[in-house]
């Protein structure tokens, strides 16, 4: 699938709409609304559609109440679509007549998803930080949306093993050695995308903010450098700890990312217009990566970001994403 154009979303019982159709535009396609009408739920289909799950919630929390499905429909302007229906108990994607629980890898298509909360990211939880930049490690390679994946069924039936009291280390062995495994890899990947980021991200910062400041990108990788025997070894050691706990205190799953601005954290150091051409110039870096990577310019859907930033920076935002076909919710059309 080469660069793709939607040309139409047709929804049925999701969220908010009972039926809904909105027809794009191959540039931009302003969706209009008070707060509560369902605009970003329309942007949550076209993701699924895209990318084969939502980005907030389960496909049980997305039914429309009292409704025994949902079912949404995204057509290309090359006539081709993809159908995801969910029938209470699971989800279906149609394409080209053929039935699959997952959307296929073939089929998926990159998507720069913008959001309200992202403005906030310098400064969010660890947890929201890694899911933010998982979900862009995940359309950049597929085999780590697999590790990571297999990492967390892992440390899932891991942190069960642990809350039984007759826990003891033999019982956790083989899932220590899929942490193991699959943490280094996560690692491995992480520290890659830091690096490319930080090539690219104080120059595309001063395209934004026009000043000498710098900024850079640090994994705080709770493992460190370390190999898979090291790594099982210090999930062994921890078991005493782990025990206690009830959980695995140790793993990729306790990473953080910072923000330095100037040689100090940005949070706290950087202002708020500052914050928001950092994270900016991540948008704009992640959607020149997903290009030179995939040989695809990925659908942007900017979710009543306008609103949040100054004239100077929504200039900036129309002029690095003109090239892309743009989706965007907003509560006021002068934006």
């Amino acid at each position: 699938m080469n660069d793709v154009i939607i040309d139409q979303i047709c929804l049925s019982n999701f969220r908010c709409h009972e039926n809904y159709s909105l027809k794009c535009k191959p540039d931009t396609t302003l969706i209009l609304g008070e707060n509560g009408c369902g605009k970003t739920s329309v942007l949550e289909a076209i993701y699924i559609a895209l990318r084969g799950k939502s980005f907030r919630a389960v496909d049980r929390e997305i039914i429309k109440r009292g409704a025994e499905f949902y079912r949404i429909e995204l057509r290309y302007n090359d006539g081709e679509k993809v159908v995801a229906i969910y029938d209470g108990n699971k989800k279906t994607f149609l394409i080209k007549d053929k039935k699959s629980m997952r959307l296929p890898v073939k089929e998926k298509y990159p998507v720069v998803l913008f959001l309200p909360e992202d403005l906030h990211l310098v400064a969010t939880s660890p947890t929201k930080k890694r899911d933010y930049f998982d979900r862009v490690l995940t359309q950049l390679n597929s085999s780590y949306s697999t590790s990571l994946s297999r990492y967390n069924k892992a440390l899932k039936q891991r942190n069960e093993l642990l809350k039984q009291e007759n826990v003891n280390l033999e019982m956790l062995f083989s899932w220590n050695i899929l942490m193991a495994k699959y943490g280094v890899e996560i690692r491995k990947n992480r520290e890659k995308l830091v690096e490319k980021l930080n090539l690219e991200l104080t120059d595309t910062y001063h395209s934004i903010a026009d000043n000498t400041d710098e900024v850079v990108l640090r994994l705080k990788s709770c493992t460190g450098d370390v190999g898979e025997s090291e790594y099982l070894k210090l999930l062994e050691m921890d078991f005493g700890r782990d025990r206690l706990t009830g959980h695995t205190n140790f793993g990729v799953h306790k990473d953080d990312y910072d923000f330095v601005f100037n040689n100090s954290l940005a949070d706290g150091s950087a202002s708020r217009g500052e914050v928001r051409s950092m994270v900016l110039a991540l948008k704009f870096i992640e959607a020149r990566e997903i290009f030179r990577t995939l040989g695809k310019k990925p659908v942007v859907l900017l979710d009543d970001v306008f609103s949040e930033l100054d004239s100077a920076r929504q200039k900036s935002l129309v002029s690095n994403f003109k090239d892309h076909q743009v989706i965007l919710t907003s509560v006021d059309g002068t934006n």
